[in-house]
């Protein structure tokens, strides 16, 4: 048996029973009882692989799987409780779409729904995968709050980060590009900002117009719609009551941690 198979084989075991004595008792035969009289030895005749009918599990090595499994189902719970997006009555089609991508964007992960992943689907098979990494970026134009219009594109991941998202998805607040986001520009001042962030380098004065450079695989996001987005990358308009225009790109890193 391989280690892979041994993990498994201890993990189902680990998940069946609550104590290491639970799992030696279930290996114990009333005959082994009628001859030795004793449940304390035939447990240890059981635990050192003397005595028993299944597979032989270290103590440590079962205390060991079950502390690691409890330890991964709290970490899981307790990160489904800080998506701020969940238990959430989201109507509008764009705060689902980031809906979707929250827990992603906060673990480093990238799965789109199935509607999405037949629009990608180069990225099928990479989408499948748990260990692709990615990171989502967010094109909004809309007007801000003295009429002006305005556009940008926000890094997903790193916004998530650096402000509570509660206020945009219960509808108090509309999530608008800053001056602090990768890119920003007020069509009516005629201002321009660019922002690298933690994962994205900006590439603003290419011949091919703004690029952006996933720094985990240094991989080119394109933004531009006349153009293909990329290695690895899908382009998604979002139909919005809420703005102008938004659009998700969603980059699939392959490189290994």
């Amino acid at each position: 048996m391989d280690q892979e198979e041994g993990l498994s084989a201890v993990d189902n075991i680990v998940t069946q029973f609550n104590t290491y004595e639970d799992f030696l008792d279930s290996q114990i035969t009333t005959v082994d009882l009628y001859y030795l009289e004793d449940e304390g030895l035939a447990r240890q005749l059981v635990e050192l692989g003397y005595r028993g009918t299944g597979e032989v599990v270290k103590r440590e090595d079962f205390e060991a799987r079950k502390a690691a499994i409890e330890i991964a189902r709290l970490a899981e719970r307790t990160q489904k409780k800080t998506l701020t997006s969940a238990g959430k009555d989201l109507q509008d089609d764009f705060l689902k779409a980031l809906a979707v991508r929250e827990e992603d964007n906060r673990n480093g992960k990238v799965s789109l729904n199935q509607q999405e992943a037949d629009a990608a689907r180069t990225l099928k098979k990479q989408l499948a995968e748990r260990s692709a990494h990615g990171k989502s970026v967010i094109f909004i134009r809309d007007k801000n709050s003295h009429g002006q219009e305005i556009s940008g594109y926000i890094d997903y991941a790193h916004r998530l980060k650096t402000e509570d998202f509660e206020v945009y998805f219960n509808g108090k607040k509309r999530l608008l590009p800053r001056s602090t986001d990768l890119s920003f520009y007020n069509w009516d001042s005629q201002v321009a900002v660019w922002n690298s962030t933690p994962n994205y380098q900006v590439i603003a004065d290419h011949l091919e117009g703004l690029l952006f450079k996933y720094k985990r695989d240094r991989k080119i996001l394109n933004v531009d719609p006349k153009a293909q987005p990329g290695d690895n990358s899908t382009r998604i308009p979002i139909q919005t009551d809420l703005y102008i225009q938004a659009i998700i790109f969603d980059h699939i890193s392959r490189r290994k941690t």
